[in-house]
């Protein structure tokens, strides 16, 4: 009997020795740190803005991660970023969350996402010299029509799928494809419907072209893939928030 638990005993010590250490969440590095490092573009209004003057943000994302921060009692520090390596920063440890982005698979492949609280359409946007071209997406699917994108982005992607026949504008961030547009360079170019509503009151010379949206995309923040207990802390953190009415109150602040 003494042996069979001198055996079990050395079975157990084995085990033990082979399992790996737990890796420190990213959530106990920010309480010990006292900061949260988010990424943000700043070329998003109205969810992200960067103040090149006073290197300030603001927008809905903005207002979330600052209010995430003062609910974890840290200081928040937004780490600008673009569009391209926005999950390659989650990835490399250079920020552990970041401002809205739209789920997508290929994303999905590298990093984790929070739980969804808002989603958009594409819709399709010209000059008003142009507007009268186009009443479909087909009429934008013509090898006469420029269409401007910008690189990294999900609507980079639907360009590539939507207007095969067009020819393409890839720009590269900070620059964004409806500059290529105002500046006559193009004549068209996507964006969810939540920014192309902004646009169209900053800037009177653009239109919005009728055409329906197309692929509604669910928004969240990007998160570390492996990081399970700071991927719960946030989703749990959003439904209390939702629960509170805080995304509703800065979405109607924001006109999303």
């Amino acid at each position: 009997m003494r042996l069979i638990k001198v055996y079990c005993l050395a079975f157990v010590t084995l085990m033990m020795v082979n399992i790996p250490a737990t890796a420190e969440s990213v959530l106990h590095q920010i309480l010990s740190s006292g900061v949260l490092q988010a990424g943000t573009t700043g070329d998003f209004y109205p969810f992200s803005k960067r103040d090149t003057a006073t290197n300030s943000y603001e927008g809905f994302d903005i207002d979330v991660l600052t209010e995430l921060a003062k609910d974890m009692d840290v200081e928040i520090e937004f780490v600008a970023t673009d569009w391209k390596t926005l999950v390659a920063g989650v990835v490399a440890g250079n920020y552990v969350i970041t401002g809205s982005a739209g789920i997508q698979a290929k994303r999905m492949k590298a990093a984790g996402y929070s739980d969804s609280y808002m989603s958009v359409v594409v819709k399709a946007y010209t000059t008003e010299d142009h507007i009268s071209r186009f009443d479909s997406w087909d009429s934008i699917n013509q090898s006469d029509v420029k269409v401007a994108t910008t690189l990294g982005t999900t609507f980079e992607k639907n360009a590539e799928n939507w207007f095969p026949n067009s020819q393409l504008t890839k720009i590269e961030a900070p620059a964004r494809g409806y500059q290529e547009v105002l500046a006559g360079r193009s004549e068209v170019f996507i964006t969810s419907n939540v920014e192309g509503g902004t646009l169209l009151s900053k800037y009177p010379n653009l239109r919005e072209i009728p055409v329906d949206g197309r692929n509604p995309t669910p928004l969240a923040m990007l998160v570390p893939q492996a990081d399970q207990v700071w991927i719960n802390y946030v989703n749990h953190w959003i439904k209390m928030k939702e629960a509170k009415g805080f995304f509703a109150a800065t979405a109607s602040k924001y006109g999303l």
